[in-house]
């Protein structure tokens, strides 16, 4: 390699991303599975890929595992281009949902599988083993057999041996998806912890927003091969760039209307149902002025009560209390509001202060807890 040549390629990789797609295609086919994707994943950083099934989020963790190749793009992994590189070249290690351990192994032998391919030396797997199983938690269990383990004991395992090769960038494929509620809200602090214990990049992949919000630095929201916006957690969930972000992320309320009169502050919508609304104005991208326009407001922004609220409120609608779920933790309620509208609150738990199905309620929220995105439908 030239002088220049090396040169070139140190200062690319040090631009601090592990991670980079510059408009990256995927085709199978003439099927576009991944369409044009720029992005940047810091080094250290936890990142998630988060979107409905087949949204190809999934095609994009492959690229960058090298199971898949780009159609068309550039993918780099610390600054250097992968596109030709096979997987067990690329300083990348997956964890997959499925877990994919070998049952004939014990659990050192399954973690150590890597390494022995590598030719390295019985003393160095011995140490690097040792020490992968211990940040696991998972050193106690060494000479089990994975049809011995629970499902958290072998998604350890499987994370271990992932670790064990010292990886630039870790990816992990749903990894959580197999094991039930409970463990999975343990499996995620497990992460999160270890995470911050080792500085490594995470790429995540799942379609459950409570992990991707509770566990990631960004998010990358994909829809039909595209990521609509790339965000931390609190701006994805509060400042949805797309009627699509603001749906798939949480539970909201969506109304389609067209801006009637504009302030720097605050937008007037009319609905198509004729409810009319004073909106906050997106402050971020390309917020809409005029035109057709898509409200949203999450369900616990709204307020909730038998009585007529005072005429501070700007935006208050009545309405019939016509469905409660009680949900554990906290209560929805569905309104169907006087336009026909269904609108879905979001009440602390207490049971004892929700009214009788079918009576008068009302609903209301200040201005600010109501976003303006453009429409879908514009």
């Amino acid at each position: 390699m030239s002088q220049t040549a090396m040169q070139n390629r140190r200062t690319t990789a040090d631009t601090g991303f592990d991670v980079e797609l510059r408009e990256v295609f995927k085709f199978y086919g003439s099927e576009p599975a991944v369409r044009g994707i720029d992005l940047n994943i810091r080094k250290g950083e936890f990142f998630s890929i988060l979107g409905p099934s087949g949204c190809g989020k999934t095609t994009t963790l492959r690229m960058i595992a090298g199971f898949e190749s780009p159609s068309a793009g550039d993918l780099l992994i610390q600054g250097v281009g992968m596109n030709q590189t096979p997987p067990y070249r690329r300083p990348v290690n997956t964890v997959f949902q499925s877990y994919a351990l070998f049952n004939h192994l014990t659990v050192a032998e399954n973690v150590a599988f890597g390494l022995r391919l590598k030719k390295r030396s019985r003393r160095e797997i011995e140490e690097r083993v040792a020490e992968s199983l211990k940040l696991v938690k998972m050193e106690k269990f060494s000479n089990r057999l994975p049809a011995q383990l629970s499902g958290g004991q072998q998604q350890r395992v499987a994370l271990a041996r992932a670790l064990v090769n010292r990886p630039a960038v870790l990816l992990l494929d749903e990894p959580l998806g197999a094991l039930d509620l409970k463990l999975r809200k343990e499996m995620q602090v497990e992460l999160a912890s270890l995470h911050r214990e080792l500085g490594l990049t995470f790429v995540m992949v799942t379609h459950d927003q409570e992990e991707a919000l509770s566990l990631s630095d960004r998010i990358g929201v994909m829809n039909q091969g595209k990521l609509e916006q790339v965000d931390t957690p609190d701006c994805i969930y509060e400042q949805p760039l797309t009627p699509f972000v603001a749906d798939f992320i949480g539970d909201t309320n969506l109304f389609n209307g067209k801006i009637e009169g504009y302030h720097p502050n605050m937008l007037w919508v009319t609905t198509d149902r004729g409810l009319k609304m004073a909106v906050r104005p997106c402050d971020r991208g390309n917020a809409p002025t005029s035109g057709r326009v898509t409200v949203c407001v999450r369900p616990e922004k709204i307020g909730f009560s038998e009585t007529q609220p005072t005429n501070s409120q700007v935006n208050w609608y009545e309405g019939r209390l016509r469905n409660v779920m009680y949900l554990g933790t906290h209560v929805h309620c569905q309104v169907q509001l006087q336009s026909g509208d269904y609108m879905t609150v979001r009440l602390p738990n207490n049971p004892a202060g929700i009214p009788a199905m079918d009576s008068l309620v009302y609903v209301y929220w200040p201005y600010q807890d109501c976003l303006a995105l453009t429409s879908d439908l514009a």
